[in-house]
């Protein structure tokens, strides 16, 4: 018999520096396409960031996973990022650009290796109340 599916839903926050810029363009070119977000200075957002798992109930226990196992897993990553410059304390970041959907795609990759990948549904992460990005595990071809 075919259990329901569900989906189990955790947001954490957490504060970070950064600053867009991309060794690939020239200084002119980072100032055109990222404006005041490539400050030499840095500048720094508060994140929200939502794990969304999806997966069977469990009939014995009830849950999608244990909730407090995924807040674990989650509150782990964010020792790496939390009230961090990502440019200079987060080494995924040495070679990308600290872009909000690159800082997604990162925390993907990250509560993969902790949680069930067959679970992770959804990675979202708002910089703004008016700026989100979601990333689903997918890559192109390209």
């Amino acid at each position: 018999m075919n259990g329901p599916i569900g989906y189990a839903i955790r947001t954490e926050s957490f504060n970070a520096a950064h600053r867009l810029h991309s060794k690939q363009l020239s200084d002119e070119e980072n100032k055109q396409v990222y404006g005041k977000c490539n400050n030499p200075n840095y500048h720094g957002h508060n994140y929200k960031w939502t794990v969304t798992l999806r997966g069977p109930v469990d009939l014995q226990t009830g849950m999608i996973y244990n909730i407090a196992e995924l807040k674990h897993a989650m509150q782990q990553i964010m020792i790496d990022i939390d009230h961090k410059n990502l440019d200079l304390d987060v080494e995924y970041f040495y070679k990308k650009v600290s872009t909000t959907e690159n800082l997604t795609i990162y925390l993907w990759e990250s509560i993969t290796q902790l949680v069930p990948r067959e679970l992770v549904h959804e990675v979202k992460v708002e910089e703004t109340e008016k700026n989100s990005f979601v990333f689903r595990g997918e890559y192109s071809s390209k």
